[in-house]
């Protein structure tokens, strides 16, 4: 697995982030597939909450809709959260898509096979 995008604290910061309510199974090499629901979602990465067995610094594949898989890597653990990093930014024009597909709605999701 690959380097991060190795942004700042600052540019983490500075990217818009959106409450999602998204069940993900990631990929881990040591520990295999583990749950995780992200509930909010930047360009740089997302947010989980709920606990996680993974520490910072390791990595995980996911799967999302739009981008398809893509590797992240745990920055902070916080009690039960714990925040992700893309190792790739995501195209803005693909992420507006991807918060699109993830946020809740009223009618249900919308889903691409």
């Amino acid at each position: 697995m690959l380097g991060g995008a190795q942004l700042s604290v600052t540019d983490l910061r500075r990217a818009a982030r959106h409450p999602v309510d998204y069940p993900v199974l990631a990929e881990h090499r040591r520990l295999g597939d583990v749950h995780l629901q992200i509930v909010n979602l930047s360009a740089n990465g997302f947010m989980i909450q709920g606990g996680s067995p993974l520490g910072r610094g390791e990595r995980v594949l996911i799967r999302l809709p739009v981008i398809g898989r893509i590797e992240a890597h745990v920055i902070w653990v916080a009690d039960d959260r714990a925040g992700f990093q893309f190792e790739r930014i995501v195209r803005p024009d693909l992420f507006r898509e991807l918060v699109d597909e993830m946020q809740p709605r009223a009618r249900g999701r919308r889903r691409r096979g």
